[in-house]
């Protein structure tokens, strides 16, 4: 089976080591890959972020099966072309990918199933943002509404931080990522994660993760892409 994984970090080069082990594997692309995926699979330079562009090259490479790990494919519709054109598929469709490429998106779904969430609101202009955290108060929690890369999260623990940082998203900083700002009431302790495999019927429970997003030691910082992450959590 020839094996097509799309992206460049350590979530790529984990399932890349994993599906080397499996004895149907004859050739494993990794589209881009990096240096350390390279000494293990083969790397493939091609726009990851263009769902015609990933057919063809799996066409041309004979792909039998695409794994999608970064959400930004996801968000482009990248499964649905290649579900399209006949290949087998790894990952969301586009509409299931909304739930991870817009965090207002996500909350009104949590609403509407009455599931349990910080309490929270939506803004597109920084004047009622700014004078819905001054009502509020600190500390709260300000984040852009799209994919930002993990950095689109501002754990504001003053007023002036949290302001700042709405300036910043409505100022451009995160592109289009920060066109409309989600503002949640700050929660305290510990982070965890839990995951499952669904088809959209079924669902496979396959552990649990706790993640550490801050870029200083003690959880201090901004937040970044993910600092590392253990699994099992701690129950």
């Amino acid at each position: 089976m020839n094996i097509l994984i799309l992206g460049s970090g350590g979530r790529e080069h984990a399932l890349a080591w994993a599906v080397k082990q499996n004895p149907k594997t004859d050739r494993l692309i990794v589209a881009p890959g990096n240096a350390g995926i390279a000494q293990l699979a083969e790397c493939a330079d091609i726009d990851i972020l263009s769902g015609q562009t990933v057919v063809t090259f799996c066409e041309e490479n004979a792909i039998d099966f695409v794994i999608i790990g970064p959400e930004a494919p996801l968000a482009a519709g990248v499964a649905d072309a290649t579900r399209a054109a006949g290949i087998l598929t790894f990952g969301p469709s586009a509409a299931a990918a909304r739930l991870e490429a817009s965090k207002a998106f996500t909350k009104d779904i949590c609403d509407a199933c009455a599931a349990p969430t910080a309490a929270w609101a939506r803004f597109t202009e920084s004047s009622p943002a700014r004078a819905y955290i001054t009502d509020k108060g600190a500390p709260i929690v300000v984040k852009a509404d799209g994919l930002a890369a993990g950095k689109g999260v501002i754990v504001a623990m003053t007023e002036a931080e949290a302001l700042a940082a709405i300036d910043d998203m409505f100022g451009g900083e995160f592109g289009a990522a920060g066109a409309e700002v989600v503002i949640e009431e700050f929660m305290a302790g510990e982070e965890a994660s839990f995951f499952i495999l669904t088809d959209g019927v079924n669902a496979l429970p396959i552990g649990t993760a706790q993640d550490h997003k801050r870029v200083g030691d003690g959880d201090t910082g901004p937040n970044t892409g993910g600092m590392g992450a253990y699994s099992p959590a701690p129950s």
